[in-house]
C-alpha cells in the first residue's frame, strides 16, 4: 500500500502466520551482521555502533530538513550517539525489497508487510525485556498477528488508525450504520463511491461479508479460503460500477469530497480533519460491521549492522514525548497513554479507546496457512489478492 504525504498539514503523512521463521545469531548479546538462518533476540545489548540506517513511511523520521520546527531524530542523536541515516519508501512491496539489501538496520513495517518480511528472514524478533519504552505500549497492540509469530514478538508497536466510512452530510444527513453505503446500496450514488486502492481492501469486502453472509464462515478477514474469498471478489466486482475513483493519495480524496465527486467511502480520520478545518461537509463513522485500520511496527533487520543503535531507536521512537511527536505529525493514534500527555488531539483519534480498537481488523499480510487457526483448508495468499485486485479494478 502507498501513503502520499499531506503538505496542508505540514506533511502530516497518511498515508503471516508462518512455517519457519528466520532468525538473528547474536550468542546472547546484540552484535551485526548475524545470518537469518541462526537468529534469535539478544539477551543484553552492547555500546552503541554510534550510527543506525532507518527505512520508513514518509514522516516517521523527521530531523528538520523537511521542516525545521519538525525534529525528533536530532534529540534521539544526542541522547544516544546514533547518527540517523534514513530512508522513505512509498509502498509496502518498495520496503521488502529494499530489505533485502541489508543496508537497513530497523524499519517500519505495515501489517500487510510485517510477516512477509519474518517468513523471508528479513527481520529477527526482539527482547522486549531491553526496551523499556515496551511496557507503556497499549496492550491491545502487543503480540498481534500482524507484529508477533508464536507469541514472540519481532518489533515495536508504533501508531495506529482505522479505515473509516467518509460521507457527505449533504448527501446523508443521518450518519449511515452500515458498510452497505458502498455496496449493496452503492448504485444510489454510482460514480460518486471511492474505496482504497490496494489489495488489502479486499478484507473490507469480506469484513461485510462476516456480517451480512454469516454461512460463508469467514472469521477473519485476513484469513479466507477460495470460496470465502471469491464472494468478497464478487462483491468488489460488483461495486466496481459505481466506483468513481480509487484512492491512495488522500490529497486527491480530499478534492473530490470537497468538489463532491465523492461523497461516500473508505477514509482515515486525518482526512476528516482537514476537511473539516476547511468547512467541508463530510464526517465519518465507525459502521455496524467494525472497520479495517492499521497498526505499524518497527521491526529490527536480521543483518543489522548497529542492533545496539537499532534497539536504542526502538525505545526512543516508543517513548512517550517522540511518539507523540511522530503520530500527531503523521496523523494517527499513539501508542501509549502517556504520549497523550504531548498531544492534544487524542481524543479525535480514540487513542487507548480499547472497545474502539477492538472494532479494528488490523492489516495482516494474508497467507496460505490460514490466520483464523483453520488446517482443513488453504487460504488464499497475498500474491492471489493482487491478482484479484486487477481484475476487480479492470
Amino acid at each position: 500500500m502507498k501513503r502520499i504525504p499531506n503538505a496542508a498539514r505540514r506533511g502530516a503523512v497518511v498515508g503471516l502466520a508462518i512455517a519457519s521463521v528466520a532468525v538473528l545469531a547474536a550468542c546472547g548479546t546484540a552484535q551485526g551482521g548475524g545470518s537469518a538462518a541462526e537468529a534469535e533476540a539478544p539477551t543484553e545489548l552492547g555500546d552503541t555502533e554510534g550510527h543506525v540506517s532507518i527505512l520508513a513511511w514518509p514522516g516517521y523520521v523527521e530531523d528538520g530538513s523537511n521542516d525545521p520546527a519538525v525534529d525528533w531524530v536530532t534529540p534521539f542523536e544526542e541522547q544516544t550517539g546514533c547518527e540517523v541515516d534514513s530512508k522513505t519508501f512509498g509502498t509496502s512491496d518498495e520496503a521488502l525489497n529494499l530489505m533485502k539489501t541489508g543496508d537497513y538496520d530497523v524499519v517500519s513495517a505495515s501489517g500487510d508487510a510485517s510477516l512477509r518480511l519474518v517468513a523471508a528472514g528479513d527481520v529477527a524478533p526482539v527482547n522486549t525485556d531491553l526496551i523499556p519504552s515496551y511496557a507503556g505500549v497499549y496492550d491491545f497492540l502487543k503480540n498481534q498477528s500482524w507484529n508477533s509469530v508464536d507469541d514472540v514478538p519481532y518489533g515495536v508497536p508504533h501508531g495506529y488508525g482505522a479505515n473509516l466510512l467518509m460521507y457527505s452530510t449533504d448527501v446523508f444527513p443521518t450518519a449511515p450504520t452500515s458498510w452497505d453505503v458502498v455496496f449493496e446500496k452503492a448504485g444510489d450514488n454510482a460514480g460518486k463511491v471511492t474505496a482504497y486502492d490496494s489489495p488489502i481492501y479486499i478484507a473490507d469486502a469480506a469484513m461485510y461479508l462476516m456480517a451480512h453472509e454469516p454461512d460463508l464462515g469467514i472469521e477473519n478477514p485476513y484469513a479466507l479460503d477460495q470460496d470465502q474469498f471469491d464472494a468478497a471478489v464478487n462483491l468488489l466486482k460488483d461495486q466496481r460500477p459505481s466506483i468513481g475513483e480509487y484512492w491512495s493519495d488522500y490529497l486527491k480524496e480530499i478534492q473530490a469530497f470537497e468538489t463532491g465527486d465523492t461523497v461516500v467511502g473508505t477514509s482515515w480520520q486525518v482526512i476528516q480533519n482537514v476537511l473539516e478545518g476547511e468547512g467541508a461537509a463530510t464526517a465519518v463513522t465507525l459502521p455496524d460491521e467494525g472497520v479495517t485500520g492499521w497498526s505499524d511496527t518497527w521491526m529490527i533487520s536480521s543483518e543489522a549492522k548497529n542492533p545496539n543503535c537499532a534497539y536504542a531507536w526502538l525505545d526512543y521512537i516508543a517513548s512517550p514525548e517522540a511518539n507523540a511527536a511522530a503520530t500527531s505529525y503523521f496523523g494517527e493514534a499513539p501508542s501509549s497513554d502517556a504520549a497523550c500527555d504531548f498531544r492534544e488531539d487524542c481524543e479525535a483519534y480514540h487513542a487507548g479507546d480499547a472497545d474502539y480498537a477492538s472494532q479494528i481488523w488490523y492489516w495482516s499480510t494474508p497467507i496460505e496457512e490460514c490466520l483464523d487457526g483453520r488446517t482443513d483448508v488453504k487460504c488464499v495468499d497475498y500474491a492471489g489478492w493482487t491478482e484479484a485486485w486487477s481484475e476487480i479494478k479492470g
